[in-house]
């Protein structure tokens, strides 16, 4: 992902806000804040052509240095393309990257509703750790639990 995607990432992520569902975001950060907050070399988008259809991006979990190698995934894909394997495709890819760039463990809090993230991430051997009940409010006042996902790796960090 380069800064020239941006336009293009803000209006698939502006589409996941919209179904409150995929996050609890109430707007797109500036591209600075969102630069500022994902780890650099774990940042992909699918493209056709020049077209972006998605993106999957790191942040990290915690600024202590014992955590280093575990982050959270953000994941969105523009609404035409959903459920036609461009999600699979960039989490697998970020995988790959992220075992590259010496994570060991990636971790996603994902919406209970979000039935096709969770399902997304399973396929990619993201297992279920928990479910964190009434954890975010949405704008319409709903409360809503997040199941929480972690995918250990198999390459990484098993000395």
């Amino acid at each position: 992902m380069k800064k020239e995607d941006w336009e293009r990432v803000s209006k698939i992520y502006l589409e996941g806000i919209n179904t409150h569902k995929a996050t609890f975001q109430t707007e797109v950060p500036t591209w600075q804040d969102w630069n500022n907050n994902h780890i650099n070399s774990c940042r992909l988008v699918a493209r056709s052509g020049n077209k972006v259809l998605g993106w999957v991006a790191l942040s990290p979990t915690s600024s202590r240095c014992v955590y280093a190698g575990v982050a959270e995934v953000s994941i969105y894909i523009g609404e035409e393309y959903r459920r036609k394997s461009v999600g699979k495709a960039l989490l697998t890819s970020l995988i790959n990257l992220s075992e590259k760039s010496g994570f060991w463990t990636l971790q996603s809090g994902i919406i209970k509703q979000n039935s096709a993230s969770i399902e997304l991430h399973k396929s990619c051997g993201f297992r279920e750790i928990g479910i964190r009940e009434r954890l975010g409010k949405m704008s319409n006042g709903q409360w809503y639990d997040v199941v929480l996902m972690e995918r250990r790796s198999n390459t990484v960090g098993i000395d």
